[in-house]
């Protein structure tokens, strides 16, 4: 059996393990810069073993953010990137960033645009109770400067020193939204067929890799299943793996779920409605969060390694190498992993609860995590200074004093110190 704390290689990127901080959104990119607690945040998982930790979600373009408050891609962007990089590379990691658009997905309320854009036009299941009710559907023209857009963005990854980018196909962003025939009701050469909906997304990913040089790893991030009735489903998951392998994406990071339609298919365990609602600033989504939430967030039991299944069907079907990701914890579910013949492994909750968890499997010191699947970190997203474990004091602490330290720069920048 392959030991999970052997080196890799993923294309010309030596791995000193086979372990990745998978990206999940830190909250820590207030206006859609990069803090310095999100530096802190990574430069921590670095010290803490992992081989490579990725920096979630970073947008293609302004109208690809989600929230206001997520990075987005621009060459005003890149020295502090390039900070954060040098900060992984200095705790002996390499660096990953995920790149995406949100597409019809959208409660950003500073579009340039009236209305956010997907495959077709549809109801904004996010946006509606804060105005952004409809999407409408894209133009082909909109579709390839979006295109253009994650090439740019890659380019601008690689000269702000990461060493890997993983494109966002999942999840039901722009361009799960495009593969799932969900959400993707167009009747041109973008709709219809599996080849058809996948067109776009397999264009991304084979311009990007195009544009990035062949030792600079390109990820994907893929939805095994979305999770609804009428999404995509296992079986055309399968076809548009062996489709990416022949467009030359390096890896797979196995995942799944659609978040506007069952955002916890992906977070198995306990549903934190309470804390949800705590932390939403809109009194209209603490409302609705609270009226409809438990009937609409549907709950799913954690088990360990719970994609593994619908993962080993990926795994017959092509040679490249693929990222287990899904209830992975402890030290045996990593070693399951590897014997499962998966190359590499991502965790989540558990490096959130304790980012030096790596590190100490590796010296023995520990072999279970002490992460519940309360899920209270999901929450803590969107909270002031981003995610910590709500459940360790001396995080929640930390994040308090990182909270200071940005009001405090603001305010003497601001010019109002001192009077």
């Amino acid at each position: 059996m392959i030991d999970p704390f052997s080196p890799f290689r993923l294309a010309g990127l030596s791995l000193c393990n086979r372990i990745i901080k998978t990206a999940t959104f830190e909250g820590m990119s207030p206006g859609g810069c990069a803090s310095e607690a999100l530096i802190e945040h990574h430069r921590a998982l670095a010290k803490g073993g992992v081989a490579m930790t990725t920096v979630a979600y970073c947008a293609v373009a302004p109208d690809g953010r989600t929230f206001r408050d997520q990075l987005h891609m621009r060459p005003e962007l890149v020295p502090d990137l390039r900070a954060l990089t040098a900060a992984v590379h200095a705790g002996g990691a390499a660096a990953s960033l995920q790149l995406g658009h949100c597409g019809a997905f959208c409660n950003n309320h500073d579009l340039e645009r009236r209305r956010p854009v997907g495959p077709s036009r549809a109801l904004n299941l996010v946006g509606a109770l804060s105005g952004r009710v409809l999407a409408d559907a894209m133009t082909e023209g909109e579709i390839e400067e979006v295109t253009a857009a994650f090439v740019t963005a890659a380019r601008l990854a690689r000269e702000a020193g990461f060493d890997a980018v993983e494109l966002h196909l999942g999840h039901g962003y722009l361009l799960s939204q495009f593969l799932s025939p969900g959400s993707n009701a167009r009747r041109d050469r973008f709709g219809g067929s599996l080849e058809n909906r996948a067109r776009f997304p397999l264009s991304v990913v084979e311009r990007v890799r195009a544009a990035l040089p062949p030792e600079m790893p390109v990820l994907a991030k893929v939805n095994l299943r979305d999770g609804f009735r009428g999404g995509l489903e296992l079986d055309e998951s399968v076809q548009v793996a062996r489709w990416l392998e022949a467009r030359g994406a390096d890896a797979l990071v196995l995942s799944g779920g659609f978040v506007s339609r069952n955002p916890f298919y992906l977070f198995r365990g306990e549903r934190p409605l309470r804390q949800m609602i705590a932390v939403e600033k809109s009194w209209a989504q603490k409302l609705a969060l609270a009226v409809f939430g438990s009937a609409l967030i549907r709950a799913y039991p954690f088990e360990p390694l719970y994609f593994l299944p619908l993962a080993r069907e990926i795994r017959r079907a092509v040679r490249m190498p693929l990222v287990l990701l899904g209830g992975i914890k402890s030290r045996d579910d990593l070693d399951t992993a590897m014997r499962e013949g998966f190359e590499l492994a991502a965790m989540g909750r558990a490096l959130i609860h304790d980012p030096g968890l790596i590190a100490k499997y590796a010296a023995g010191s520990a072999r279970e995590s002490g992460c519940v699947p309360c899920n209270q970190c999901v929450a803590e997203m969107d909270r002031e200074g981003g995610v910590c474990c709500a459940k360790v004091p001396e995080q929640v602490a930390e994040r308090a004093a990182h909270v200071h330290r940005a009001r405090a720069l603001n305010y003497n920048h601001e010019g109002r110190a001192g009077r």
